[in-house]
């Protein structure tokens, strides 16, 4: 009955609904403290997980956080999951780690990751963040060589927000034309056009330039590489799946109570990671040519 409630807890129920569904499918009287207890069982397990030893070395991390509300001394306030996903050598989709904290920011971020470092990770190639201030300082500062990609998809997304209905299907294709530029300085050549053709929304293009820096890396690499880490889409699935599990709670009573339905899901979520990455072959390969000290066949 206790694997049963933490199942029905893991897909997203309520405690009062497990109740529920206790009393009418197995005729048990069931309370919603008692299911409360009952899942507080896997917390030395959401313990160990989080501090388990971690791979030397990742090629891609994406780094995102999702908010949620919680109770806190009677107040509700927003509470951020920071969630890491990696890949690993093999090619393997894992989640490092899950931390509940205060509205996200850069330096819980440098918290994180030092905490990442402490668990064994030494070196990371490419890290992909959406566009939070000081994101990219944050990793340099633990890990000094790794490359910072900036969303491409979240910068397309935040560029279309105020244009109009009528010209965002033209617009969206004319931005497309330059991070599908073959190189950078096509890239900047193709921003430039689009400003031309564009001049109503030129204030718009104006973020493109200030991001530049951490928006282009990825003109770097070859084909196969780009597609892995020109967007965070990986870790945003990820977020979704979260999502659904957790849309049948507003409010959670405390940082516990979320932290142990999202361990739950992602446990369900990492079921399903049985392949690696398509053509994780020729990837690994071009790494090693591009980073023959750290990649080694």
């Amino acid at each position: 009955m206790e694997e049963r409630i933490i199942g029905m807890y893991a897909k997203g129920m309520t405690t009062r609904d497990i109740a529920e569904y206790a009393k009418d499918i197995y005729g048990v009287d069931v309370s919603s403290g008692l299911v409360s207890t009952i899942t507080d069982k896997i917390l030395p397990l959401v313990t160990e997980w989080q501090n388990r030893p971690l791979h030397s070395l990742y090629p891609f991390l994406y780094l995102d956080g999702m908010v949620f509300k919680v109770r806190d001394q009677g107040r509700i306030v927003n509470r951020s999951a920071y969630i890491v996903l990696g890949i690993n050598v093999l090619g393997m989709k894992e989640i490092l780690g899950i931390w509940i904290g205060e509205t996200e920011g850069a330096k819980f971020w440098l918290g994180v990751l030092t905490e990442i470092r402490n668990r064994g990770v030494e070196d990371i190639l490419i890290a992909s963040v959406d566009g939070l201030t000081g994101f990219g300082e944050a990793i340099r500062t633990v890990f000094p060589d790794a490359k910072v990609q900036q969303c491409i998809v979240h910068q397309v997304r935040n560029t279309l927000k105020y244009v109009v209905h009528k010209d965002r299907k033209s617009f969206a294709a004319d931005l497309r034309s330059i991070y599908t530029a073959p190189s950078e300085e096509a890239g900047l050549a193709a921003l430039e056009a689009v400003r031309t053709a564009w001049h109503k929304y030129a204030p718009y293009l104006k973020a493109w330039e200030a991001k530049w820096v951490e928006l282009s890396p990825f003109f770097e690499y070859p084909e196969a590489i780009r597609r892995i880490m020109y967007t965070t889409n990986a870790i945003e699935s990820v977020n979704r799946r979260f999502r659904k599990v957790t849309k049948t709670t507003s409010i959670f009573p405390h940082d516990e109570a979320l932290m142990k339905l999202l361990w739950l899901a992602q446990r369900d979520i990492s079921k399903s990671w049985t392949m690696s990455i398509q053509n994780w072959g020729e990837i690994m390969a071009q790494l090693a040519i591009l980073w023959p000290e750290k990649i080694r066949l």
